[in-house]
């Protein structure tokens, strides 16, 4: 990870914008080089600048200089699964209320960007412990996450296999799914969770909100269920022509959420009156 000092280093990553908007990242190196198609740009010149430099190569193109932002990395990074967009890794360490200090279980390590989050947000005296089920995924995640933090943090445990099917002999305080079968691990979740302990799985189509949500309700080991998803669009600004973009991140997946009750206890059923086509006829009588 790069060093948080304003000004770059041996070893920082370098964001490099030309004035179209395209993006390049270098690895600073002493008495290296960067090539470009109008002359190179001598690493030793950037060391020791301060970020939101202007720096330009022999041949006179001028780039803006930034150290990566983790979105940036994240959307740059190699991958073998789909990633987790930034603005859902937010939105999860938000709902979720993930903060220094907590125990995390991780289920669906994809590509490793939601991890990084994670352990980001539990800071070094919190714990993440993941699991991935293809053990090419996870190969492709740890790389990633030590590409980031520049070592392997102690903090982290990646194990290879299915998460339910695994002996948990702790208790967490977050379970954080992001796979195709959530509610296969609800009574895990709930046998891991401490009192008060969130369960939030991240999901792509109604069909797996809905099998999630239901199975949650019936385990009766959590509250109500909430679900929500994101969607973000950019605004365009020239002068007085300010307009939505054309092109928006729309839906990428749903968040659901509940918190573990206390053991043995029964929440309040929730009184509602289910619409019509709810749910099938057997189930309407009941």
């Amino acid at each position: 990870m790069s060093s948080q000092s304003p000004f770059f280093q041996a070893g920082d990553r370098v964001q490099l914008t030309d004035a179209k908007g395209k993006m390049h990242t270098i690895t600073l190196q002493i008495n290296n080089e960067w090539h470009t198609h109008n002359g190179w740009l001598v690493h030793n010149d950037v060391i020791g600048l301060p970020q939101g430099s202007v720096v330009e190569t022999t041949g006179g193109l001028k780039f803006l200089a930034f150290k990566p932002l983790l979105a940036d990395y994240v959307l740059a990074m190699p991958r073998g699964a789909t990633i987790v967009y930034p603005k859902d890794a937010a939105l999860i360490l938000g709902v979720a209320d993930v903060a220094p200090g907590l125990r995390v279980l991780e289920a669906g390590v994809g590509s490793g960007a939601l991890t990084i989050s994670l352990m980001r947000a539990v800071g070094k005296e919190g714990e993440v412990h993941s699991y991935e089920k293809r053990e090419e995924f996870a190969d492709i995640a740890r790389k990633n996450v030590v590409n980031y933090f520049g070592e392997l943090p102690s903090n982290w445990k990646l194990e290879v296999g299915a998460v339910q099917e695994q002996v948990h002999e702790r208790k967490y305080d977050r379970v954080i799914l992001d796979m195709l079968a959530p509610w296969e691990c609800v009574e895990m979740a709930g046998e891991v969770l401490e009192p008060g302990g969130v369960f939030l799985a991240y999901v792509a189509t109604t069909t797996q909100l809905s099998l999630t949500a239901e199975t949650i309700k019936s385990s009766a080991l959590f509250t109500e269920p909430e679900s929500s998803e994101s969607l973000i669009r950019g605004w365009h600004h020239e002068g007085l022509a300010v307009r939505p973009q054309h092109r928006m991140i729309g839906h990428t997946g749903f968040l659901i959420m509940a918190r573990r009750l206390a053991p043995g206890v029964i929440a309040p059923a929730r009184r509602r009156r289910p619409s019509k086509g709810s749910y099938g006829t057997s189930e309407a009588e009941a």
